[in-house]
């Protein structure tokens, strides 16, 4: 037999409207089990199990829905459905887990921090301190300023003997004193770090980075040395030593590590580049330019032409005569195929060899001369006093661009950069990073000076290497796509995932909410042709009075069975102090309860971080109007309404009437929609006149108000004033929301009420 999903959802509402539930959660779960993608069937199964005192199942059809908002990236969504479980099954580290990791990504600190103390506590009575400290070192990356936590966190590590975390822990810290100039702690905490994991390359260049800051890099040199001698292969650490001996401004160490290095790794010469620069830059040009003389063919080769050009350049600047930096010159200009220029050049060089007595240097120059220009007479009798043309062996030697093959491309020879990922693979040791120090060694702080002409600079070697990792493997070379496309995309997706949210609100008929989203969507999103669709179809269906619906998505068990006015379950009151306490009971409590399990010291920082971060938030850093807007938006979909009234509170308390927005007044309208479906009418009356009275308010807006100030006036009792708002909407516009039907009703009450008065006075 068929399934008939509109007879079966018949059945269930008669069930329901009969009070018979466990016959009603029968039919619901025939709907889910035949439509798994029905949410509101599964909420409502859901509900219904709670009203049955089936809690297991109840949990599990809330944990699907949240699963599926959390996969679909629904993250207020997701929360709400886990509040729901919350409230059944209160504590339960893996829904904290849950709901820890969604308020953190949403950046409401406070709740997720609260919510992961509860799973380090459960960790902490299971005796696994551990993975307590793990979920501690995630309430630490909360608040990354906080540097002190991070070294208790390293010390709980230690005492847990987990090397790799302790070291990791340490490093963060030297990283973020680094960063706020502390150079002297910086330098403690990667020094306790290298303790436990020796030789770890990735700490050596912190502590590099923190010598050079200190102005004590040739210390740092020494001591890398010795490392060297343990491990004279390693390409990394030879990489160190050389930067080390350059920002101590040693060019001869620098010289000896960086051919030590070359030895290694030849791609790795342009380090010399680098050696002949600060050679020149202390005024020792001969040593500039024997040091390029030994590297004129890889650079060239490189096409690194204008580097060398540069350095060569100056050379000449400070000693025109420098008959080794004129050869070079002669090496590229040959190479670049430039005879005039290579012509100008061979002369001087010829000039300047006799002047210096080197009739070698000065053959060679004559040779060339003489084979560029033949007919020049002069340049072949100088060339024959000096004893004739060099052997062939000597003139060829001149590099030939068809020389070589496939030049290399420049980042394959490019060093290390100084933001370093270090995976480290120890036997019955799990993997582990350390960060290195991102942006702490700039080399070109003590070399990049030495030429202006220079077009490469150290630090810009360093952009190729950011991404290698210790092993020295190269990252592969993958085309990215756009950052333009990748952001379109992901703006899209938020986009069409929002407008879900607003078609549901039409379908319900909160058309107000959901003008109010495509309002926001607009200044988020700016035009779109899906948004002003849907404001066409707002704008093309009558205005309706926002009515309770018969079967609403997440509406509780005693709405369905007794109608719009039934008051939802309540919620306990320390259920609710948990919501209004800005910290949260939970973590008020737990930080009582902590030191069973846990080092005492780091249960103390914590609570000084809890107490701190009480006295010190700032509404800018830790509240954000859209994200509680939004939140209590979700709360109330899910008919958590306790939860949407504190975050539609803070989102108002995070506005001001009359500042060029409609955010005081959206939040007036949704406090007094809660108050109203919570049977709390003069709430309702109190918000809806807080937003008729806000400044900057249009005549729509007012209008809206005037007709929810008169429903609730209407279902209080008072006719009068129910009737002064409506006439006040209808003289404005007779066509709002039927309120010529309404207005007629009332006027038809308030007859018959009179005419009753008026029986009882004329009764003997």
């Amino acid at each position: 037999m068929a399934f008939e999903k509109a007879k079966v959802l018949k059945a269930a509402e008669k069930f329901l409207s009969q009070g018979k539930i466990s016959s009603a959660i029968k039919e619901y779960r025939l709907l889910v089990e035949h439509d798994k993608s029905d949410l509101t069937a599964l909420n409502m199964l859901g509900d219904l199990c709670v009203r049955a005192s089936r809690t297991d199942e109840a949990i599990d059809c809330f944990q699907r829905i949240a699963e599926h908002y959390s996969d679909q990236q629904f993250t207020l969504k997701a929360i709400a459905m886990y509040k729901k479980i919350d409230r059944l099954k209160p504590r339960d580290p893996h829904i904290a887990n849950k709901l820890a990791t969604l308020y953190g990504s949403q950046g409401l600190v406070v709740d997720a921090r609260a919510q992961y103390l509860i799973v380090a506590d459960a960790y902490s009575r299971a005796g696994e301190s551990g993975k307590a400290l793990e979920v501690f070192h995630k309430i630490a990356d909360l608040d990354p300023h906080n540097t002190e936590i991070r070294l208790k966190l390293a010390e709980g590590y230690v005492k847990e003997n987990m090397r790799i975390e302790a070291a990791n822990a340490y490093v963060e810290a030297a990283r973020r004193f680094y960063d706020t100039r502390g150079f002297e702690k910086s330098l403690d905490a990667y020094s306790r770090a290298l303790k436990l994991v020796p030789g770890e390359n990735g700490i050596l260049r912190g502590l590099l980075s923190v010598h050079v800051a200190l102005g004590t890099a040739d210390e740092m040199a020494e001591f890398l040395e010795h490392e060297v001698e343990e491990r004279p292969d390693d390409r990394e650490l030879l990489i160190l030593l050389v930067e080390g001996y350059l920002e101590a401004d040693d060019p001869r160490g620098a010289e000896q590590a960086a051919m030590r290095l070359t030895a290694v790794e030849s791609s790795d010469y342009i380090y010399l580049i680098a050696v002949a620069k600060l050679y020149l830059n202390s005024g020792e040009i001969d040593e500039t330019v024997r040091v390029l003389t030994g590297i004129v063919e890889q650079m060239l080769a490189g096409r690194e032409e204008n580097e060398l050009l540069g350095i060569v350049n100056e050379v000449l600047a400070r000693n025109p005569d420098q008959v080794g930096a004129l050869r070079l010159l002669v090496k590229i200009q040959w190479w670049q195929r430039d005879q005039e220029a290579l012509r100008e050049t061979l002369e001087r060089m010829a000039e300047a060899a006799q002047a210096g007595e080197l009739p070698e240097e000065e053959r060679y120059a004559l040779t060339q001369l003489v084979r560029l220009a033949p007919d020049e007479q002069k340049f072949r009798e100088r060339l024959d006093e000096l004893g004739g043309f060099q052997d062939e062996a000597a003139v060829e030697s001149l590099p030939q661009p068809d020389q070589f093959g496939e030049v290399p491309e420049f980042e394959s020879f490019a060093p290390s950069g100084f933001e370093i990922t270090v995976p480290v693979e120890t036997q019955n040791e799990p993997a582990w990073e350390v960060m290195g120090a991102e942006g702490h060694v700039d080399p070109s702080a003590s070399f990049a000076d030495l030429s202006d002409s220079a077009t490469i600079t150290f630090d810009e070697f360093e952009t190729h290497r950011a991404e290698e990792t210790i092993s020295g493997s190269p990252p592969s070379k993958v085309a990215a796509p756009s950052p333009d496309t990748d952001d379109a995309a992901r703006r899209e997706k938020m986009l069409l995932q929002e407008l879900e949210s607003v078609d549901f609100y039409i379908s319900q008929g909160y058309n107000d909410i959901a003008i109010d989203t495509l309002d926001m969507l607009g200044r988020q999103f700016g035009s779109h042709s899906e948004i002003q669709a849907r404001r066409e179809r707002l704008n093309s269906s009558p205005q309706t009075t926002i009515p309770t619906p018969e079967v609403f998505e997440f509406g509780t068990a005693d709405e369905l069975v007794n109608g719009k006015d039934a008051v939802p379950v309540e919620t306990e009151s320390a259920e609710f102090d948990l919501v209004l306490d800005p910290l949260g009971a939970a973590e008020n409590e737990l930080m009582t309860e902590m030191g069973t399990g846990i080092d005492p010291g780091l249960a103390e920082i914590f609570e000084e971080f809890r107490i701190a971060a009480e006295e010190e938030q700032q509404p800018s850093e830790r509240e954000d109007f859209e994200t509680h807007y939004n939140m209590g938006t979700a709360y109330k979909e899910m008919d958590l309404l306790d939860e949407a009234i504190h975050e539609f509170q803070t989102a108002a308390s995070l506005s001001r009437p009359g500042d060029g927005s409609s955010r005081f007044l959206q939040c007036c309208t949704m406090l007094g929609h809660c108050f109203v479906q919570k049977d709390m009418p003069r709430a309702a009356v109190m918000w809806f006149q807080k937003g008729l009275d806000a400044r900057g308010s249009h005549e729509e807006e007012q209008k809206a108000l005037r007709y929810e100030l008169a429903a609730v006036f209407d279902q209080m009792g008072d006719l009068d004033e129910a009737h002064n708002l409506y006439s006040q909407v209808y003289g404005v516009d007779v066509g709002y929301r039927e309120v010529s039907t309404r207005l007629r009703q009332l006027e038809e009450r308030m007859q018959n009420r009179r005419s009753r008065k008026r029986r009882k006075t004329d009764e003997p």
